[in-house]
């Protein structure tokens, strides 16, 4: 008797497709627009996902500033960065930190849930933010990123 086996492939470089997405961030909720694009960076919609390859998508959020954060965390959300002095740490509130950079909300939020190591470094350098309607990729053809909730 012959004995089959069936072999899980692994994905690699040969396998991967990569497609490009474009997402309109007017009037969706911060975190649950950032775990959809958190999820199609990593590849995890697609059959062939492999935990230690990149073989996510690449994505495009336009409308950066007009995503909603939900009950009083516009007051109360504090964004935070420290230069390692005493001293050096400063705390932005995240109603003027979308005023001023409203590109760098989506991108911490994205770049907090992917993989903290070089694999997760190079998912997040596939992710493109614009404040406008307009995007330099129109090249790609990217289509629309079914956001699911």
């Amino acid at each position: 008797m012959r004995h089959l086996s069936f072999r899980t492939q692994s994905a690699n470089e040969k396998i991967v497709k990569r497609d490009w997405y474009v997402v309109d961030a007017t009037n969706q909720t911060l975190g649950r627009l950032c775990s959809n694009i958190a999820f199609t960076l990593r590849g995890k919609h697609k059959p062939y996902y492999t935990p230690h390859f990149d073989c996510g998508d690449y994505v495009i959020v336009i409308n950066s500033g007009k995503s909603i954060l939900t009950g009083n965390k516009n007051e109360d959300k504090e964004y935070q960065t420290y230069s390692l002095y005493p001293g050096g740490r400063k705390v932005e509130m995240a109603r003027a930190l979308r005023q001023r950079r409203p590109n760098v909300m989506i991108e911490r939020a994205v770049k907090g849930m992917l993989p903290k190591n070089r694999l997760g470094r190079a998912m997040a350098k596939k992710l493109f933010v614009y404040e406008e309607a307009t995007h330099p990729h129109q090249a790609q053809m990217p289509k629309e990123l079914p956001i699911s909730r």
